[in-house]
């Protein structure tokens, strides 16, 4: 990284904050792990989404993940500390998602760098959404209570709503919250789920049988909370699902016009637990 800024800004790699911006703000990226049989890899560091979605498809053993460890962020800490931070801001996924949170604030506890941590309660663009406005408030000259307070207005206006070909992913990972529920129904449904950022954790929609209807509900359970709105910024969530992912982007710049607009390849850790076949929209509006 070349520019030195006094409060630097790190987050996780299910953040999924696309390379160029995450290289033009300066943001400091700490792995989760992906845990396949006897090999450990650092997620978007060792395995990336087109390998994960590859072998997924073909390998019997089911990967697990695990958060960074306290150390990985201690190391973090004494780094941007040895590049010029006085001061840093962390911004992680979901505390109901995952233990990251915890791991960033018991290495918090053996550094002398003042951090202070965000609970996103958010995962993928929930939290990458959130990464960039902290960004953004630094480069307008604010300090580190400026970039919390940054994530907090992103957090008050953030929806996402998404769909999985099978739940079979999210039962398998355990990350199925609340949405557990269908899973008397059948594995088989093709659910929209949602995301709320005030409790962090995967809730249940509509429950859908054909993947057709998922994807139109999930387009408008999002975008009715945005009728009318302007400047939506926008992320589709996608577990490869290209051709999906170009249809809807045509069909939000044209109806909706965003001021920012990503299509975004999900961490292999949010992979894992989405499984091939997740389509979802994340976005917020600034008032």
């Amino acid at each position: 990284m070349t520019k030195k800024h006094r409060v630097a800004l790190i987050t996780d790699s299910t953040s999924d904050v696309p390379a160029s911006l995450v290289e033009k703000y300066g943001i400091y990226i700490v792995p989760l792990y992906v845990l396949w049989g006897d090999e450990q890899f650092k997620d978007q560091v060792d395995i990336q989404p087109a390998e994960l979605y590859a072998r997924l498809e073909t390998d019997s053993v089911h990967p697990s993940t695990s958060q960074p460890t306290p150390k990985d962020f201690a190391d973090i800490y004494k780094q941007v500390k040895k590049d010029g931070a006085e001061e840093a801001v962390v911004v992680c996924i979901s505390d109901g998602l995952s233990g990251t949170v915890d791991s960033a604030q018991q290495a918090r506890e053996m550094s002398d760098l003042p951090v202070h941590i965000v609970d996103s309660k958010s995962v993928s663009m929930g939290l990458g959404f959130q990464v960039l406005a902290a960004a953004q408030a630094r480069e307008a000259g604010g300090d580190a209570e400026a970039m919390v307070n940054a994530t907090a207005k992103v957090r008050e206006t953030m929806s996402i709503v998404f769909t999985v070909d099978t739940l079979e992913y999210l039962h398998k990972g355990g990350r199925i919250g609340s949405a557990a529920k269908l899973l008397g129904t059948a594995l088989q449904l093709k659910p929209t789920l949602l995301l709320d950022p005030a409790v962090g954790i995967i809730e249940p929609g509509a429950k859908i049988r054909t993947r057709k209807k998922a994807l139109e509900t999930t387009y408008q359970n999002f975008f009715e909370k945005y009728q009318g709105k302007k400047n939506l910024h926008i992320s589709i969530m996608t577990l490869n699902c290209p051709e999906e992912s170009e249809e809807w982007a045509k069909r939000i710049k044209e109806e909706f016009n965003p001021v920012e607009l990503f299509i975004t390849p999900t961490s292999p850790v949010v992979g894992i637990h989405g499984g091939p076949g997740t389509l979802g929209l994340v976005g917020y509006n600034e008032e």
